[in-house]
């Protein structure tokens, strides 16, 4: 097999949608839904409409971030004529194959869960956050965020991470070796700090008070174990 097949887009009929070329429940090969490059493609429309430019396409959003999935799927159509297979179902399948939850289906709509640019009222639950979270930032800041706290920034949300391998691959996007912050959620919602729960390992607040921050040294086992996988990763690149 090539490596493309292992990221097609397929459906298991009794484990549901899943990135790959066998379900991770089963092992059965599922049924095909879209490739690699497809569902790369929608995903970036995906975000580009429903996070930060829902006119770029020409559809309506309500003020807690829902788009018609009818409407969204017609303008694709229109603008990006090789897309002309796309229906309803697809949205629910590039939705409930993504481990991140970066997007949500409810009916006949769609919306994405976090990473908004344009300001909504998302209406996201607020049960069920985890004792601990994790945020990324610049080893040189950590001293000024245990003073002064985290902000959004020019972001509507911070994003805090449910694990510190989440926080990790997040930080990782801008900041070759991210450091970790670790929030005490309890003592925070406690202090009445609200903190929304986004996708599967997203969580949001406005901003979280220096009071409730701690540093994750380098030495945590599980950021050694990252980092020591980058540098093979990055070895591995130069010999190529």
């Amino acid at each position: 097999m090539s490596a493309a097949l292992s990221t097609m887009l397929r459906q298991c009929r009794a484990h549901g949608h899943f990135s790959g070329n066998n379900c991770p429940t089963c092992n059965a090969e599922g049924k095909f839904i879209m490739s690699e490059r497809e569902s790369n493609s929608l995903g970036r429309m995906l975000a580009l409409v429903l996070r930060h430019s829902p006119e770029k396409f020409g559809v309506e959003m309500d003020l807690n971030g829902w788009v018609n999935i009818r409407e969204l799927s017609e303008a694709i159509q229109k603008q990006r004529r090789h897309f002309h297979w796309l229906r309803s179902w697809h949205f629910e399948a590039i939705a409930n194959a993504d481990t991140k939850g970066r997007y949500q289906v409810e009916g006949e709509t769609i919306r994405a869960t976090y990473g908004h640019s344009i300001e909504l009222e998302l209406d996201l639950p607020t049960d069920n956050i985890p004792e601990a979270l994790y945020w990324p930032c610049e080893t040189e800041a950590v001293e000024t965020h245990l003073e002064l706290g985290i902000t959004a920034g020019n972001r509507n949300h911070v994003h805090l991470s449910k694990t510190i391998a989440n926080a990790m691959e997040a930080g990782h996007v801008r900041i070759s070796r991210p450091a970790i912050l670790e929030i005490d959620t309890t003592r925070a919602i406690a202090d009445g700090q609200i903190i929304w729960r986004a996708g599967t390992t997203v969580f949001l607040c406005e901003e979280m008070s220096a009071d409730f921050l701690y540093h994750v040294g380098s030495d945590d086992p599980m950021i050694q174990e990252i980092v020591a996988q980058w540098v093979i990763e990055e070895e591995q690149k130069e010999e190529e």
